[in-house]
């Protein structure tokens, strides 16, 4: 699964213009081991797109229009 840029793994300045979370707060979530799935390859990390995709959608926020209640 590539995003629309056609890219498989993005930096976290990548995802956060993307996905329109901060760099700081990826930062946040990988220093207390939350958050999506990342590898490390030296000094960079990466995001899979689908591993990210994947967390964000097990996070919804269920209000009480959303039927799911």
């Amino acid at each position: 699964m590539k995003n629309s840029n056609g890219k498989k793994a993005l930096t976290p300045k990548e995802a956060a213009f993307i996905y329109g979370i901060p760099e700081g707060t990826l930062a946040n979530l990988r220093y207390h081991r939350k958050g999506p799935s990342f590898h490390r390859v030296g000094r960079k990390i990466l995001y899979l797109v689908t591993d990210f995709e994947e967390w964000i959608t097990r996070h919804p926020v269920l209000t009480i229009d959303s039927g799911r209640l």
